[in-house]
């Protein structure tokens, strides 16, 4: 079984989340680790796992990034790292797979299913291999804990629920 390894270089891993009900507030984690063991022909055997630093957080404003590391939200000094475990992976079109799996935010662990699109393959500049694929899914931050939240005069409260995944990702094989 070939090991490839997250090319975090190349790799964005972007959340977005409603903000007082009319806008997006849009994000991303610099810090990812990860692999992908199998055919990335065919993943339905593949096993995959990602490591994300919540530390690298980054939303383009400072006093929320730091909100957002706070204990009203991720609490990164207790649960500094969200992982993702694969557990089942379904092809569902010629490039396009259901990625089953566990991710964990904040000490809780809930099933969650990313749409997975293999983007494209090629050798890079040096010669290596690499492989792309997109990834997105959609959870809700009051299951894994993450509940701070304030009633807005108007009706409504500040931050949504649904969050909106996304992961641009590149492999290289491991060396």
């Amino acid at each position: 079984m070939t090991k490839w390894n997250v090319d975090a270089a190349h790799t964005n891993v972007g959340f977005s989340v409603r903000h007082m009900m009319v806008s997006n507030v849009r994000g991303n984690f610099t810090g990812i680790e990860g692999s992908v063991e199998g055919d990335l022909e065919n993943l339905t055997e593949a096993k995959i796992n990602f490591n994300i630093d919540v530390n690298t957080l980054n939303t383009n404003n400072e006093d929320r990034d730091n909100h957002l590391r706070s204990d009203d939200f991720f609490a990164v000094e207790s649960y500094p790292n969200i992982t993702f475990v694969s557990t089942k992976i379904v092809k569902t079109g010629e490039d396009d797979y259901d990625v089953l799996g566990d991710l964990t935010v904040k000490n809780v662990t809930k099933k969650i299913t990313f749409k997975v699109t293999r983007t494209g393959a090629g050798k890079n500049p040096w010669g290596v291999e690499v492989v792309g694929f997109e990834a997105e899914t959609k959870i809700s931050r009051k299951e894994f804990g993450l509940t701070w939240n304030q009633v807005l005069e108007t009706g409504g409260v500040l931050v949504g629920d649904d969050i909106k995944i996304t992961v641009e990702l590149q492999v290289n094989p491991a060396q």
